[in-house]
């Protein structure tokens, strides 16, 4: 089976491209700017909220190593998927959840998903994930790829980044590189 591609917006994009360098089966991880207006956006200009477009990861990954559905499992459990345009105090709408597919297949185990943990009650709050097809991708500036594992005692990153890397490795070990399954 061939690597496959999806696009996730949890937040600030150094916190999920954090979690998912670490998952075994993810073979990369870029961060970048998806489903907006305005073409090769800086982060400057994605910060104004206007440019329409989600911080994400690309992320590209085996699915023979791991699943989508476990992928976005170890997504919604690093995040909080019922906050609309916020992540912690993080907020405007570069900050919203969402899941952008790259094929058919990917939108209807997304949607699956959504419905199942709604049915089973899984959050207190509605899921406001936003599950559509990519429009758009741009590479995030140079600067903020491999953001914390290059800054990982930046305030930001010791305070938000860390923890969520930590829930991560407690919730998901078995997803973790060189972890015991490795």
């Amino acid at each position: 089976m061939a690597a496959e591609t999806i696009y996730l917006a949890g937040g600030c994009f150094w916190c999920t491209e954090a979690v998912f360098d670490r998952v075994r089966g993810v073979t990369d991880v870029e961060s970048g700017y998806a489903n907006g207006q305005t073409p090769q956006p800086s982060y400057e200009q994605i910060c104004t909220g206007r440019t329409g477009h989600a911080e994400v990861v690309k992320l590209e990954f085996d699915p023979v190593v791991i699943s989508l559905r476990d992928l976005l499992l170890i997504f919604f459990g690093t995040h909080d998927p019922t906050t609309l345009n916020r992540q912690g105090n993080d907020s405007g709408t570069q900050y919203r959840s969402g899941i952008y597919t790259t094929t058919e297949e990917q939108a209807e185990i997304a949607k699956a998903l959504i419905a199942q943990m709604t049915a089973e009650g899984a959050y207190d709050a509605p899921i406001v994930t936003e599950v559509q097809p990519l429009s758009s991708y741009w590479p995030a500036e140079d600067y903020h790829q491999d953001y914390f594992a290059n800054n990982p005692s930046q305030g930001y990153c010791a305070f938000v980044v860390g923890p969520k890397v930590s829930k991560f490795q407690h919730a998901f070990g078995r997803w973790q590189k060189n972890g015991p399954n490795t």
